[in-house]
């Protein structure tokens, strides 16, 4: 009786070994998927932020040419610069308090987008 072992070079690792790197391969992927989406939500909130903190330093920067424009011509009359400032200091104020109203919703934003992604 002669029973004949496959030799060593007849059998392919890799074929004995595809089935479960198909699988391994397949759950891997759906365990990155997640995590990709929700690096993606942060991405795109940190660029809202940025955005935003862009809009408001642009308002500084308007507002500061603004008062320099007030000083260079009415740099002689108290009460007009007076008033020029006022307004000026109002407008930023109220760019600051919009700005924080953003900030504050962002988190909860942010929150929300997580959720949904999960």
């Amino acid at each position: 009786m002669s029973s004949k072992k496959p030799g060593p070079s007849t059998i392919n690792p890799l074929e004995v070994s595809r089935p479960i790197m198909e699988w391994w391969t397949q759950q891997w992927m759906q365990g990155a998927t997640p995590m990709t989406r929700m690096q993606l939500v942060w991405m795109e909130n940190l660029s809202e932020i940025m955005q935003q903190e862009a809009r408001f330093l642009s308002a500084l920067a308007e507002s500061s040419q603004r008062i320099a424009k007030c000083y260079d011509t009415h740099q002689s009359d108290p009460k007009k610069m007076n008033e020029c400032y006022q307004s000026l200091a109002r407008e930023v104020a109220d760019h600051h308090m919009e700005r924080m109203k953003n900030v504050a919703t962002l988190s909860q934003d942010f929150r929300t987008r997580i959720w949904e992604e999960i």
